[in-house]
């Protein structure tokens, strides 16, 4: 997916800002770094030794080659200092067993910008033409950056070089990343026309779907070629779910290590309608709640991993959120049973003030009680439809029986919220940066294709 405002040049602000953020706030363990898609190396890669984080490292003497990517050289000091880069800008905490999946991204990443420039580099000579950005070009963008946080450019780099990192690692990553999406962008994108026919097509498609519920989500996707296969893809995903568990920024960590082209904006994919991602992805969106990560959702290219941010209803349609007290109850329960259950529901109703206590209450009183969630009043159970209509928020239901036992409803939340339509101008720009997406991902194989790759 790709968010409708994103602009060339944002990879290159986005991926390194994450560093800005970060950079003061993280105590630095081991490692650093990654960026886009290649041929992905072997998972027994060479191990790589991380210099302790004191001040900007020297240049190591005794440094080897980590890789040779047509003929240019990639060296273990180079990767050393990605890795901790990646580290920074992702604000996973490194241990063992997550060690080898930051070598393989900062691998990943320096062959990729080795292709870019490489293949930069024969443009320019070809068509006497400048691309490559120039270290005034560079110095800006980081300058740029820097000012969007309250520093300065060399107060920024000072920061990184308090973390062990050399100048020289974000340069090149920042370089790359402009250059190819000045490239990419330069070429593909004037000649690029987004015909009224696929306009139309995507107009009618988000109208029939337009009753249905919208997901506002932010994405990462795990490429399973870059990572070595779907196992390790999988592996990979499970790995930094329980890292944002623990705390690790999902901007940041999409920014680093997402496949996907929102992975400049942090992944954020902005409102989505059902059948806009993956059915695989589409199943799971309808079981989360905002505020909830999925697990690891396995499609053809790859692992995807998706926050829902926020939940929205359809045109015409209303939104609650639910909490419930229950007692259950056979379908041919006893008129004693069932007015027993009544009058202990209807205690529990009497001493609750609302959806903050009501599940305390109930406990107190031997009742099961739980959070139903957000969902349409259209989509509920019949018997729950009525009291979701007609109930104001924080109002709590009389016992409403069902086949299964009797229940207190509590309305925590309502909301008519339409979808919001998309305009000409979004649609045009969303499936134009889908295309140069798409441009970008198979110039990027063509060139693995071609190249001459060795790992040591």
């Amino acid at each position: 997916m790709m968010h409708a405002d994103d602009v060339p040049g944002r990879l290159a602000r986005g991926a390194a800002l994450a560093a800005l953020l970060l950079v003061a706030a993280l105590p630095l363990d081991v490692h650093a770094a990654p960026s886009r898609a290649v041929k992905a190396p072997p998972t027994d890669a060479p191990a790589v030794s991380i210099p302790p984080a004191t001040s900007a490292a020297p240049r190591p003497l005794s440094e080897s080659v980590a890789a040779i990517v047509n003929d240019e050289i990639i060296s273990t000091y180079d990767l050393a200092q990605r890795m901790r880069l990646l580290i920074i800008t992702s604000g996973i905490q490194p241990n063992q067993e997550n060690l080898p999946q930051f070598q393989r991204q900062a691998l990943i990443s320096l062959i990729d910008e080795s292709l870019q420039l490489h293949e930069l580099r024969r443009v320019e000579k070809q068509q006497k033409i400048s691309i490559i950005a120039t270290d005034a070009e560079v110095r800006e963008e980081l300058t740029a950056m820097a000012r969007e946080n309250n520093m300065t450019a060399d107060q920024f780099l000072g920061a990184l070089k308090s973390q062990g990192i050399g100048p020289e690692t974000l340069y090149q990553q920042v370089r790359a990343q402009m250059s190819w999406q000045r490239w990419i962008q330069g070429r593909y994108g004037s000649r690029l026309r987004i015909g009224e026919d696929q306009i139309k097509a995507t107009e009618t498609r988000l109208a029939a779907v337009a009753s249905k519920p919208q997901y506002q989500i932010s994405e990462v996707l795990i490429d399973a070629n870059r990572a070595g296969g779907m196992p390790q893809a999988l592996q990979g995903a499970q790995q930094l779910i329980t890292q944002m568990q623990q705390g690790a920024p999902f901007p940041a960590v999409a920014r680093q290590f997402s496949a996907a082209p929102t992975a400049a904006a942090g992944g954020d994919a902005g409102w989505v309608s059902p059948g806009e991602l993956p059915p695989e992805v589409d199943a799971v969106l309808d079981g989360l709640r905002p505020g909830q990560l999925s697990p690891p959702i396995q499609v053809k290219e790859g692992v995807y991993i998706i926050y829902l941010r926020n939940k929205r209803a359809g045109a015409g349609a209303t939104m609650v959120s639910l909490k419930q007290a229950a007692i259950p109850l056979k379908a041919d329960a006893s008129p004693a049973d069932i007015e027993a259950a009544r009058a202990k529901l209807m205690a529990v109703r009497a001493d609750a003030k609302g959806c903050n206590d009501l599940e305390s209450v109930a406990s107190k009183a031997g009742v099961m009680a739980g959070d139903l969630g957000d969902a349409e009043i259209a989509d509920l159970a019949p018997e729950f439809q009525q009291a979701a209509q007609t109930l104001n928020e924080g109002q709590i239901s009389e016992p409403i029986r069902t086949k299964v036992g009797l229940h207190l409803v509590a309305v925590c939340g309502k909301r008519a919220t339409g979808s919001g339509a998309m305009s000409r101008d979004q649609i045009e720009n969303r499936l134009m940066g889908q295309q140069l997406s798409l441009i970008a991902r198979r110039y990027m194989r063509d060139l693995r294709n071609s190249a001459t790759i060795e790992t040591r």
